[in-house]
C-alpha cells in the first residue's frame, strides 16, 4: 500500500471545516458504531473465525478444529459474534452451522488480510 501524502485525498470530513449539529451527531453516532463493530473484531479468535466464515458457512466442530479449541471457548467467540450481528447460526439436527450476516464484516477481513498477512 502506498504512503499516504499530503496530495492524497481522503474520504473522512476535514476537520478544518465547520459541521453542524446535525452532521457532528451523525458522525458521533457512527463513531460509536464503529467502536462497537471494531471491538467486535479485536481477539484473534474472532477474526479467525470471520475470516473461515468469510468463505462460506462452517460448523461449530469445523471451527473448533480450525481454532484447536475446545467447544466452550468457540461459543464464547460465537456468541459475541452473534450478539454484533456480524454471523447468524443455523440448526441441521444436531448441528449449528454459522455464516456470515455483515458484508463489513467480510470487507473489513479482506483488508487486514492484505495489510497484515499478503
Amino acid at each position: 500500500m502506498a504512503p499516504q501524502t499530503a496530495q492524497t485525498r481522503s474520504i473522512l470530513p476535514d476537520p478544518g471545516e465547520p459541521m453542524d449539529d446535525a452532521k457532528w451527531n451523525r458522525v458521533r453516532d457512527n463513531a460509536q458504531e464503529a467502536t462497537d463493530f471494531l471491538k467486535a473484531l479485536s481477539h484473534e479468535g474472532r477474526l479467525m473465525i470471520l475470516c473461515s466464515l468469510a468463505h462460506g458457512e462452517k460448523s461449530v466442530t469445523e471451527l473448533e478444529q480450525m481454532l484447536s479449541q475446545r467447544q466452550a471457548a468457540v461459543s464464547q467467540q460465537l456468541a459475541r459474534l452473534r450478539q454484533e450481528r456480524l454471523i447468524s447460526a443455523r440448526r441441521e439436527g444436531k448441528q449449528i452451522f454459522y455464516s456470515l450476516t455483515d458484508d463489513r464484516a467480510r470487507r473489513i477481513i479482506e483488508q487486514v488480510y492484505e495489510l497484515f498477512c499478503a
